[in-house]
């Protein structure tokens, strides 16, 4: 099956799965101010957590954004960096990462949450809690600042352990995961589908699980913003992309399958079966419950406790986040 025929067969079949109400929105159309664009761009990141922006692509051209693109990232160069630029106008990041943005004073706005958990923190024998973190190796990618390092660094100031003094950061090349099977170093951060590779192998054990264990299952992992300019200068377009957003995340809800075929037939990976269990675990229909101004709070305080940022959460919550367009959703959604 081709990826336009998937893409064709997932769409078709939203009504019949149940997700209508979330397409019964003509009358509110009617009443919102037309499109001041048509043209939409979207940083291209990798992951398949993020399945809710790649299947978004089509609902989102079907609301009028017709000339949707994706930018691919240089090498070196962040989704973050592109956003904040004016380079791409949406992005689907790291909660915690967008935090850091709007702390350097970035204009970029966060939107609303896409998905809660994804993570899993694993560890060898002897470690069995973040506290036992102290003095240990952890392995972060090739550099301190990234995803990992602040994920793990917010678990570790929320415990009482001092991020820059107890936990030895491990950079290199070669891949976290690597490293971790090699024992060369004593816990990493693990993304989908690792953590189902791993268990498959029978490498180390999880001490934390970002979509089971409080308080991170009670945040969002990743959020959607955009360029600050575009949101102003494009209202309308704007609470499209948010709306076709909430409507993909529903339907890898109800179709997990035809969602994994498509990130295998698009090319984000090679796995249907760890897609599918990916897919299967991650809670995205919580974006109805879920409060997206409490998780940026959360990470807010955790970075600053650890010396990440210096502005407070009140200042990084009015600087950086806009739920006026998730806000108007919700309450039409409920009509």
């Amino acid at each position: 099956m081709d990826t336009i025929q998937t893409r064709r067969n997932i769409l078709a079949g939203l009504t019949a799965m149940g997700l209508a109400p979330l397409f019964s929105h003509r009358e509110a159309l009617a009443e919102e101010a037309p499109l001041e664009t048509t043209s939409v761009r979207f940083a291209r990141s990798p992951g398949i957590c993020l399945a809710p922006q790649y299947v978004a692509e089509d609902l989102i051209r079907a609301d009028g954004l017709s000339d949707f693109r994706y930018v691919d990232t240089p090498g070196g160069l962040s989704s973050t960096t592109l956003l904040a630029r004016g380079e791409v106008d949406f992005s689907v990041e790291f909660s915690i990462a967008l935090a850091i943005l709007i702390d350097r004073g970035e204009p970029i706005k966060v939107l609303s949450g896409t998905h809660v958990g994804c993570y899993e923190l694993f560890v060898h024998e002897g470690i069995n809690s973040v506290l036992d973190l102290k003095g240990r190796s952890v392995g972060v990618g090739n550099s301190l600042g990234s995803d990992p390092h602040l994920f793990v660094s917010a678990m570790a100031t929320h415990v009482g352990l001092d991020p820059l003094k107890d936990i030895r950061w491990v950079t290199s090349d070669v891949e976290p995961m690597e490293l971790f099977a090699q024992h060369k170093v004593d816990a990493f951060l693990a993304f989908p589908p690792e953590p189902q590779e791993l268990r498959t192998r029978k490498i180390g054990h999880v001490i934390v699980n970002s979509i089971q264990d409080r308080p991170w299952s009670q945040y969002y992992c990743c959020m959607l913003a955009t360029n600050a300019s575009y949101a102003a200068k494009h209202p309308g377009a704007t609470k499209r992309v948010v709306r076709a957003m909430l409507k993909a995340n529903d339907l890898c809800v109800s179709d997990p399958e035809g969602v994994a075929r498509l990130l295998v037939n698009d090319g984000y990976t090679t796995h249907y079966t760890s897609a599918l269990q990916s897919l299967r675990e991650i809670p995205y229909a919580k974006w109805r419950e879920i409060d997206p101004e409490d998780t940026i709070r959360f990470f807010s305080l955790r970075l600053r406790e650890g010396g990440m940022i210096k502005s407070s959460p009140q200042k990084i919550i009015a600087n950086g986040t806009d739920w006026r367009f998730l806000n108007e959703i919700k309450r039409e959604l409920k009509t």
